[in-house]
């Protein structure tokens, strides 16, 4: 199978490799060789640095569409569009299929495009877009921006009522699941089957008990109650230490909360940690995990905590509750309420047995989730439906 994908990811260019800041990258390209070729499209920004993920080449193939610098350039876009579909449609004929993530505006553009020409199509959808929009305006100016996300949503929920889709968590793949198509509902897990933990051996819990959150410092992270957290545990005892990872918005106004809490000298802010071996490390430094979204798709990072053998503490949102109830192998908390994280992470101080048995279903849990996995299921579920094409043609012509 030849492959298109399009996801929106500015890539850059120091004139040999091909390198974004985006981890995703690492799934999509991991598709090889479940396919036989992988062409990806993307923009290009000339940058003699490279970002921390490298494109790799082997059965991949890389379309460069026009540049537009970012999202929030609407004339860019818009002045992109022409030359963005006269590239994709040279391009469409040889391809035995494309996935397009969106549904971003060109995203959206592209899949009508697929769809008119008859060329099998899959979606992606990675988060709640308008959600995701609404979160990120630059100011109240931009409130029109929401409105165009829901029609911008509604258009690929129609499409997908005869496209396949593939969607990050439950509740999104709900919302796909209306017409007669096919949903995945995954995850596009970074762990790989390498990365877990062969043993879990039991980290001392004794002078200093460390706490790690992973994510955005982005307003639905939710990353300043992480500090009133750590707070609370250390009015109960000294011994509790967090570590913050990850940058966004809220970056500078989570260190002044830590400050005005009398906290900043037990938080460690570290920035952002490239994924895979720096990231693998810091996990396994740490005794727990916390997770404190106020809204989430799929939950990498508890995964990632996961296959580094630490118990989890994540509130009960969005995908995350789906992602560990199997194996019951994290302890869930309302979204946005301090005392019920401290409370659960005390009892996790005090009882080794919770910790054990969180950490063993964990590394069970993992192992069903790991990149190799998730890329095998989304193989399959791309293959059983261009199998049935044939079929399905025949149908409708009787």
């Amino acid at each position: 199978m030849r492959l298109g994908v399009f996801s929106d990811i500015l890539y850059r260019s120091d004139g040999e490799v091909l390198s974004t800041h985006q981890a995703f990258v690492r799934f999509v390209s991991g598709l090889p060789p479940r396919v036989d070729e992988l062409i990806l499209f993307g923009r290009i920004t000339q940058n003699p640095d490279r970002a921390h993920y490298v494109l790799p080449s082997d059965r991949i193939r890389f379309v460069e569409l026009p540049h537009y610098p970012r999202v929030t350039d609407v004339w860019g876009q818009v002045r992109a569009l022409r030359g963005t579909l006269r590239t994709y449609r040279r391009e469409l004929d040889a391809l035995d299929a494309v996935w397009i993530f969106g549904p971003h505006p060109i995203a959206t553009a592209l899949a009508l495009t697929t769809w008119r020409r008859r060329k099998p199509l899959f979606l992606g959808v990675r988060q709640d877009y308008p959600q995701y929009i609404a979160g990120r305006l630059p100011s109240r100016r931009w409130l029109w921006a929401v409105g165009a996300a829901y029609v911008l949503d509604r258009l690929f929920r129609l499409l997908g009522r005869r496209a396949p889709t593939v969607a990050v968590g439950d509740e999104l793949a709900e919302h796909y699941s209306a017409g007669g198509a096919p949903v995945l509902s995954t995850g596009f897990s970074l762990v790989l089957a390498d990365d877990v933990v062969t043993s879990a051996a039991a980290r001392p819990w004794e002078d200093e008990w460390r706490i790690l959150s992973v994510g955005r410092l982005d307003p639905e992270k939710n990353p300043l109650l992480l500090v009133e957290i750590l707070r609370r545990l250390r009015d109960r005892d000294p011994r509790w230490r967090m570590t913050i990872a990850g940058d966004g918005s809220l970056a500078d106004a989570v260190e002044q909360r830590a400050r005005a809490l009398g906290v900043r000298d037990a938080v460690d802010l570290v920035g952002y940690v490239r994924q895979g071996d720096e990231l693998n490390a810091l996990y396994r430094r740490h005794h727990v995990f916390l997770h404190v979204s106020l809204t989430e798709g799929f939950p990498q990072v508890i995964f990632e905590a996961q296959a580094a053998a630490m118990p989890v503490v994540a509130t009960a949102v969005g995908g995350v509750t789906a992602a560990v109830q199997r194996t019951q192998s994290a302890l869930l908390i309302p979204p946005d309420d301090a005392g019920a994280a401290a409370e659960a992470l005390h009892a996790l101080a005090a009882d080794p047995a919770l910790r054990d048995r969180l950490i063993g279903s964990g590394l069970e849990n993992v192992r069903a989730e790991t990149m190799e996995a998730q890329l095998d299921r989304i193989a399959a579920f791309f293959s059983a439906w261009l199998e049935d094409s044939p079929r399905r043609r025949r149908a409708a012509r009787t």
